[in-house]
């Protein structure tokens, strides 16, 4: 590397980032792009999102490839890693960004949504993980695993018990899987936002009362941005982040320390 030139902190690593046709997942996947990864931009669904997205990747002199995979169904996540492989030679870091959710009062709560949603959800991330592992301990040098949790790992959401249920269970899959796959050089950690500003929050930013109540509740007075929890996802799959393992890293403008203190 000549003097003055600065190596990108994702150099020539290989990442998938599922469920990255939109909101946080998309942020995600173009970050680790501009720091130099060849990123694989998982979707289910229309395409031209994510066709947008690898575009324009491609455009800045970064190298992205969509490929469709529903993360709960095992076959296509193997297929997807074997299309990764196939292009890209190996797997440095997995990014478990999938996610769903659909409210309804416990009492009424249809057992199709508390199956669907922890199968995308908290399955998902187990198929994805151990696929991913499997590999990363075949080609040797250890390798990344970071989920995007919540803060409903922790802070409960009424009319919303499979999608709290489901983090709190991808954090003890965390906690469990970093010790495990540790000898190997593979550190797991999750993200946990807040309230951040996508597409799925459209509905409540239309409503002024609702804004009005959530911003309350963060101390910091604001949304989240998609880009700055692309930032931390990049600082834990960078080499700063080689360290750092077994651990949720709340990043929601300190709405957990301020629940239920008003």
């Amino acid at each position: 590397m000549k003097a003055g030139i600065t190596r990108m902190r994702l150099q020539d690593k290989v990442a998938i980032v599922t469920g990255a046709g939109t909101g946080i997942g998309s942020a995600i996947a173009q970050c680790m792009a501009r720091e130099g990864a060849l990123v694989a931009v998982n979707y289910v669904g229309d395409p031209a999102h994510t066709d947008a997205i690898v575009a324009g990747i491609g455009k800045q002199g970064g190298t992205a490839v969509a490929i469709a995979a529903d993360v709960s169904n095992a076959e296509q996540v193997a297929s997807m890693l074997d299309q990764v492989i196939t292009r890209f030679g190996r797997l440095d870091i997995l990014v478990n960004n999938a996610g769903i959710e659909e409210k309804h009062p416990f009492l009424e709560m249809p057992r199709s949504v508390w199956d669907k949603v922890i199968a995308v959800n908290l399955t998902g991330p187990w198929i994805c993980s151990q696929a991913a592992a499997q590999q990363m301990v075949k080609q040797g040098g250890g390798g990344r695993i970071i989920n995007i949790s919540s803060v409903h790992e922790d802070l409960p959401m009424l009319t919303n018990a499979p999608y709290c249920a489901s983090k709190g269970g991808l954090r003890m899959l965390m906690r469990t899987i970093a010790v495990e796959l540790a000898p190997h050089g593979i550190t797991v950690n999750n993200i946990g936002p807040g309230a951040v500003d996508t597409p799925m929050d459209a509905p409540l930013k239309a409503d002024q009362s609702e804004m009005h109540t959530l911003l309350a509740e963060i101390p910091l007075g604001r949304m989240g941005r998609p880009e700055e929890i692309a930032e931390l996802a990049v600082f834990l799959a960078s080499d700063a982040g080689a360290y750092i393992t077994g651990s949720t890293y709340f990043i929601d403008g300190g709405m957990l320390r301020a629940a239920g203190s008003l």
